[in-house]
C-alpha cells in the first residue's frame, strides 16, 4: 500500500467517524421535529372548539350591547322627559308660587308690625303688664 492510499483510507474512516457524529443529533432533531408536528396538530385539532366557543361569547356578548343601547336610549328619553316636565313646572307653577311666597310674606309681616303697633299703645301696656304677673297666656 502506498502512503496515498493509507492517507485515504484514514480520510474515509474520519468521514465515517464524523457522519457518525453528526447522524445522533441530526436523529435527536428529527424526533423533537415529529413531536412539535404532532404537538401542532393535537393545538390545531383542539383550536376547533376554542374558536367555535370564543365565537359563540362574542355573540352573547354583541346581544348584551345592544340591549344596553336599548336601556341607554330609553333612559335618555326619560332623562330628557323629566327636564321638559321639570322646565314646564317651573314655567307654570314657579311664578305664582314664588309671588303666593312673597305675598304671604309681606301679608304675615304686616300683621306682626300691626301686632306690635297695637301693643305700643299707652293703654295696652297696663294689662300687658297684668298678663305678665298673673302668668297669663298670650
Amino acid at each position: 500500500m502506498s502512503p496515498g492510499q493509507i492517507a485515504a483510507l484514514i480520510a474515509a474512516g474520519a468521514f465515517v467517524l464524523l457522519v457518525l457524529l453528526l447522524a445522533v443529533p441530526l436523529i435527536k432533531l428529527g424526533r423533537t421535529l415529529d413531536e412539535a408536528t404532532v404537538a401542532l396538530r393535537k393545538a390545531h385539532e383542539n383550536a376547533d372548539p376554542l374558536f367555535t366557543g370564543a365565537n359563540t361569547t362574542l355573540n352573547h356578548v354583541n346581544t348584551q350591547l345592544e340591549r344596553v343601547d336599548g336601556i341607554t336610549a330609553n333612559a335618555r328619553a326619560v332623562s330628557g322627559n323629566v327636564s321638559a316636565l321639570t322646565s314646564l313646572f317651573t314655567a307654570t307653577l314657579g311664578g305664582p308660587l314664588v309671588k303666593a311666597a312673597a305675598l304671604s310674606y309681606g301679608v304675615s309681616k304686616a300683621v306682626r308690625a300691626r301686632r306690635r303697633a297695637a301693643e305700643e299703645k299707652p293703654g295696652k301696656h297696663s294689662r300687658k303688664a297684668g298678663r305678665k304677673t298673673r302668668g297669663g297666656r298670650r
